[in-house]
């Protein structure tokens, strides 16, 4: 594979995330929310929800470079 599809690739592997995480972070509230407000605004409801959209983040910039460095030993 040559260099620039590489880099590109790369580039697509790093911003994929980061789209896909601010959606999670966004619609997290309409899954898990139960519309109780009291609820949504302690610790415990904030951590879930940081930690399932850094969770989801992680797994795909994982499979991203996975995809992308994976048979590019020359």
């Amino acid at each position: 594979m040559s260099t620039t599809f590489t880099v590109l690739l790369g580039i697509a592997a790093i911003i994929l995330p980061l789209f896909v995480a601010r959606l999670v972070w966004k619609r997290f509230d309409q899954y898990f929310g139960k519309n109780d407000e009291a609820y949504m605004d302690t610790l415990e409801y904030f951590l879930k929800k940081l930690g399932l959209t850094i969770l989801v983040a992680f797994i795909l910039l994982w499979i991203g470079m996975s995809l992308v460095f994976n048979g590019n030993i020359s």
